[in-house]
């Protein structure tokens, strides 16, 4: 699991410096589209793996032997890191 947390970081940090280098005006049109296109693919990658920890999340509130489901708080979690 840690690991899948490294890739998950390390493509959320390549996220960000795309976006970084796409609000830079000196940046040219062709690097801006293949910048453009490489975060599209890593948003849908990372979109991905959150619905998956969802998941794993929901399936791990159980009480008993009955499964609760509860939406997960994203505000909440983006709290504990201070952010």
């Amino acid at each position: 699991m840690a690991n899948t947390k490294f890739n998950f970081e390390k493509q959320l940090s390549r996220l960000e410096e795309i976006v970084a280098k796409l609000e830079e005006e000196q940046t040219d049109l062709d690097a801006s589209v293949k910048l453009f296109e490489e975060g599209v693919l890593l948003s849908k990658e990372l979109a991905q793996k959150l619905e998956t920890v969802k998941f794993k999340v929901e399936e791990l509130k159980k009480k008993g032997t009955e499964l609760l489901t509860e939406p997960f708080d994203t505000e909440l979690a983006e709290n504990s890191d201070g952010e």
